[in-house]
């Protein structure tokens, strides 16, 4: 009988998806309670929109340090260094005493939040390189249930206390032992970069000091950046602006609003359970240019058609579309290095964490049908992202494995 322990990729691969859950479960846990947040610091809209950004000013503001840290410490140290962090944050955020405190947690999280989401990544697609099967798709999936536990028990403690620091204290506990269970099977480096370049032959010097200078990013780089950050800004806003849409514009009942976030995140993890088997079948390129395509019409069509019914299908074709394109773009990132991974990482955490603020600024300027209009445009620039970057032909993606594939006979 098949045991995940006797299997060194299942044990790597369980324990990498606990960091990307943590993560997912980490975000969702304070975002469900951020109408008692705002009730306790005596906030406006506006505020709360600026404490929201503020997590991604600290995200962009990170990059250089997340790089020096990647090359210090290795993914392994930094994901449960980063883990450790978001953990403990929730129990200070929930005891925020002022607005301005407030802020400052809030960058700190967007900081934390960009190391963790690097070195999990790196660690994924390290996973992909060292056993040679696709991963990072189910990976990718399992942030979006750790969302899904944290939603599910933000709505139990609220009918047993509406104390923050209570709830906040329960999923601290979560976080600490999912953090506890991924530690002994993440994946090792060798040594961490800088380290090996210490201990290069000192005859070299000159030459040592040249490739330790930093540089601009490629193009390439830059290209996967744009398409990451405008993939996250799709992926963001459609969880953060479905519902009110749905309310608001397309005149949905009470009952059937919160369908819209339902139906994108379901059909996310959905395409991702399943996506890996796509890549190894079509190779990365086709699934990221096809699949942002399909997001960005589905939308505007529905857009343009108005109502319920065509929303919803709309909503279904963003997360069928967008569900693989983070994975697939944090692949090619990886293979050009952890400079690369990391810039790339960095522009997704700002796109995740600022762009519904910003979508909400042009719903607050043109009306939210124009701010819905901007997500599909960012899923179309993905697309034509796509198109700019070198991605792994289908011979050079890793076959997935059978057990893996949902597809599979």
């Amino acid at each position: 009988m098949f045991r995940v322990h006797d299997d060194p990729f299942r044990r790597a691969q369980w324990a990498i998806a606990a960091l990307f859950s943590s993560l997912g479960f980490q975000y969702a846990t304070w975002a469900a309670r951020l109408p008692a947040i705002k009730t306790h610091l005596d906030l406006t809209a506006a505020e709360v929109g600026l404490l929201l950004m503020a997590t991604g000013i600290g995200a962009a503001a990170s990059f250089p340090l997340v790089a020096v840290l990647m090359r210090r410490l290795g993914s392994r140290r930094l994901a449960l260094v980063s883990a450790l962090g978001l953990a403990l944050l929730l129990l200070v955020l929930a005891e925020a005493p002022n607005y301005p405190v407030a802020l400052l947690i809030m960058a700190v999280d967007g900081a934390l939040v960009a190391c963790l989401n690097v070195a999990m990544n790196a660690q994924g697609a390290e996973l992909e390189v060292k056993y040679e099967r696709n991963a990072m798709s189910k990976l990718h999936a399992t942030f979006s249930g750790g969302s899904l536990a944290a939603a599910l028990l933000a709505s139990g403690m609220n009918t047993v206390t509406s104390t923050v620091i209570v709830h906040f204290g329960v999923a601290a506990v979560l976080l600490l032992l999912l953090a506890g269970y991924a530690r002994p099977g993440l994946l090792a480096q060798e040594r961490p970069a800088e380290e090996k370049a210490d201990t290069a032959e000192t005859a070299d010097a000159p030459e040592k000091k040249t490739r330790a200078k930093w540089t601009l990013p490629a193009a390439m780089t830059l290209w996967m950046g744009a398409a990451m950050a405008f993939g996250t800004v799709t992926e963001g806003a459609m969880n953060d602006w479905s519902a009110i849409y749905l309310k608001d514009v397309a005149k949905a009942s009470a009952q059937l609003a919160p369908l819209g976030i339902a139906v994108v995140s379901g059909m996310m993890v959905l395409a991702r359970l399943f996506a890996d088997g796509w890549r190894s079948r079509w190779g990365d390129a086709r699934i990221v240019r096809t699949g942002s395509a399909l997001a960005g019409v589905g939308l505007a069509l529905a857009l343009l058609t108005g109502g319920v019914v065509p929303a919803l299908i709309g909503f279904a074709c963003v997360g069928l579309g967008i569900a693989a394109v983070t994975p697939c773009v944090y692949v090619a990132a990886a293979s050009q290095g952890s400079d690369a991974l990391t810039l790339v990482a960095t522009m997704g955490t700002v796109g995740l964490l600022a762009g519904p603020p910003v979508i909400g600024f042009i719903a607050n300027g043109s009306g939210l049908v124009w701010g819905m209009g901007a997500v599909a445009a960012s899923a179309i620039v993905v697309s034509l992202c796509s198109t700019q970057i070198s991605w792994p032909t289908p011979h050079q993606v890793a076959d997935a494995d059978p057990l893996d594939d949902p597809l599979a006979a």
